[in-house]
């Protein structure tokens, strides 16, 4: 049996920020010069979905909050940026740039847009710098590469990933690679659907969901609902393209399960999938020198016994690597598992998430608190974690947003 805390020592993970940060430092002029300095707050942006044709949505673009770290409550609502449907948002290393993509199709014809925006050091503040082709309709899901230097970008309605540069003053530049999805679709019906399920959606076409470089920068992953595929590339550092795996370009799920989102463990070497339309949980085994994924375990992100209609959504690892949460739409819950020296996980409990159709869940710095967006009930609620068992209680605060989709944090 491994303990995972021998293939993560504290030195290992010091080295690995300190090169992350060098990196940046040297790929985007200026940083090292003009980081942002300490502010005493912690900020907190939501992207909303805002009513564009095809979406609907009750926010207006981004906001800005200020965190309270003792108690997790956000306070100071202010719409930081107009813009349509920033559904998923993601800052720079730097801390100086905050990106979001514009979940639309209309953008200089039929595809989906990416948004760039300074941060303003003292107060938060965005300004706006430029937008850009996703390259593809209705962006689901943005990510940045430790370096700092790409944007990943999965277009859900066009089936097609992107990388865009990111400029030396924080501006997007035109897309450097596009791989489009093809054929080989799953079923309508998830293989493991709970009984009398109707969570059919996705498998009409390839569903590009989400897209994120692994944790040595080496190879980017890539969800596909609509293929029920995680596809694996490998990253040139030089030139942003992506080159599929030569040894296991992507990984085949259960026809139908609809595989949404991953996340790491803090280890680098295990990775967690979950599947929109069945909604289980897929613990990988993950090469780092290949890319190649190897299925340990499956199980449902729902209570034994459940039956009936519910659309997993988002997946968390937390950062001291003992414990994983699950976002339940329909269901309305957080399940949390816990992780054992083997990386298998085990149900220990759920939380109602005081809210409906949780979209996304996010840790707080600090690791003491987990937000959630909760889209149809126009609020955010936050829980306190119990750090010795991961479990979540509610702390009482719910912050009103019209229609969140994203959160981000600015320590």
């Amino acid at each position: 049996m491994t303990d995972w805390t021998l293939l993560r020592t504290p030195s290992r993970r010091n080295f690995l920020k300190t090169t992350a940060a060098l990196a940046v430092a040297h790929c985007v002029p200026g940083m090292a010069r003009d980081a942002m300095p300490e502010t005493g707050k912690t900020f907190a942006y939501v992207g909303t979905y805002t009513g564009t044709p095809g979406a609907g949505g009750n926010g207006e673009g981004i906001y800005l909050f200020e965190m309270n770290t003792a108690t997790g409550e956000l306070s100071e609502r202010k719409l930081a940026a107009k813009t349509p449907n920033p559904s998923w948002i993601a800052i720079h290393p730097s801390r100086q740039y905050l990106y979001a993509v514009n979940e639309i199709a209309d953008f200089h014809g039929n595809s989906g847009s990416v948004s760039a925006f300074a941060i303003h050091p003292g107060t938060g503040a965005l300004h706006p710098l430029n937008t850009v082709s996703s390259e593809g309709a209705g962006p689901a899901h943005l990510s940045l590469d430790a370096s700092g230097r790409y944007a990943f970008v999965a277009n859900y309605a066009g089936g097609s990933v992107a990388v865009l540069p990111i400029l030396a003053d924080g501006s997007l530049g035109s897309a450097v690679d596009v791989h489009l999805d093809h054929a080989s679709l799953g079923s309508i019906r998830a293989t493991n659907a709970p009984p009398g399920s109707f969570a059919i959606s996705g498998h009409d076409a390839p569903h590009a969901h989400m897209i994120a470089a692994d944790p040595q920068n080496n190879f980017v992953l890539a969800t596909d609902l609509g293929q029920d595929r995680i596809y694996t590339y490998r990253l040139n550092p030089a030139t942003g393209r992506l080159t599929p795996a030569e040894r296991a370009p992507f990984v085949a799920l259960p026809s139908g399960d609809g595989p949404r989102h991953f996340a790491f463990h803090p280890n680098g070497h295990w990775l967690y999938a979950i599947q929109e339309e069945s909604s289980t949980i897929v613990f990988f085994l993950y090469d780092a020198d290949t890319g190649q994924l190897t299925a340990q375990q499956t199980l449902s992100a729902l209570p034994q016994g459940f039956a009936g209609s519910s659309f997993a959504s988002e997946i968390l690892v937390s950062p001291d690597g003992k414990t994983l949460y699950a976002a339940n739409r329909l269901h309305d819950t957080i399940a949390v598992f816990a992780i054992d020296a083997r990386g298998r996980l085990e149900h220990i409990g759920e939380t109602s998430t005081q809210g409906d159709y949780p979209v996304q869940c996010r840790i707080g710095p600090g690791g003491s608190f987990l937000y959630v967006c909760n889209r149809r009930s126009d609020n955010i609620t936050s829980f306190r974690i119990h750090r010795d068992t991961g479990l979540l209680t509610f702390t009482g605060h719910y912050t009103p947003v019209g229609s969140p989709a994203s959160i981000a944090f600015l320590p």
